[in-house]
């Protein structure tokens, strides 16, 4: 992408939760560099907490668990809040960001967007499947909700390999975390991902240490990949 020489380059990163995301950008700024500039928007934005709570996920919902700017954990049903997220992904191009990235490790239908849009989600699965086919894959979702849909999708990434999903919120006491790798090293992963943009690299160390195996971060692996398409 080109620019004029002296200027920051301009993304956007757009929350299924509420902007701005103070516990995920300053750890993404710190890989992207002083250089770019991150503005921020949230799908959960200026909505009150009634309004949230409206949008939580019934039976057969696909769940996503988000963040709050006040640091509450809620959940929503991915199918409303699509239309908010396609907004702020408007308002960001209108604003004339370079790329934007989303920040969520949830799979979504396609979204419109002049400028190139990255999908954690995406880039996580092939970036796992390069690395753990054919190996015994732990993954860690914040919500035991996620379990079923967690397993779906990361058995893809395996190929052949073994998939084992757990439940451990990123959003709450970090020992809740601490025992789903505990979890997965039992089992015999040979590989972790912490599925959620909410799991911060002090729990990747901790994680790492727990279960002595390599540990994926979805937040550093999206902001390796935007830093490498600026």
């Amino acid at each position: 992408m080109s620019r004029d020489m002296g200027s920051k380059r301009k993304i956007g990163a757009i929350t299924i939760g509420q902007s701005p995301r103070e516990d995920v950008v300053p750890e993404m700024r710190e890989i992207l560099g002083s250089d770019v500039e991150v503005v921020e928007g949230g799908a959960l934005d200026e909505l009150s907490r009634d309004e949230v709570a409206r949008l939580a996920p019934r039976d057969g919902d696909y769940v996503l668990v988000t963040r709050l700017r006040d640091g509450t954990s809620v959940q929503v049903d991915e199918q409303r809040i699509l239309p908010r997220m396609q907004d702020q992904i408007d308002r960001l191009v209108a604003e004339g960001m370079e790329a934007i990235a989303l920040l969520c490790t949830g799979e979504f239908p396609p979204f419109r967007s002049p400028r190139l849009l990255l999908e954690p989600q995406v880039v996580l699965h092939h970036f796992v499947a390069a690395v753990a086919r054919g190996k015994r894959v732990g993954a860690v979702v914040p919500a035991p909700d996620q379990i079923d849909q967690g397993t779906l999708r990361w058995k893809g990434a395996a190929g052949d390999g073994d998939v084992c999903v757990v439940a451990g919120s990123p959003y709450e006491d970090v020992t809740g975390m601490e025992r789903a790798v505990e979890r997965l090293k039992a089992w015999g992963a040979e590989l972790v991902v912490l599925d959620c943009i909410g799991f911060t690299g002090a729990m990747k160390a901790r994680a790492a240490a727990i279960a002595g195996v390599p540990v994926v971060l979805p937040r550093t692996v999206l902001a390796r990949t935007l830093a490498e398409l600026l």
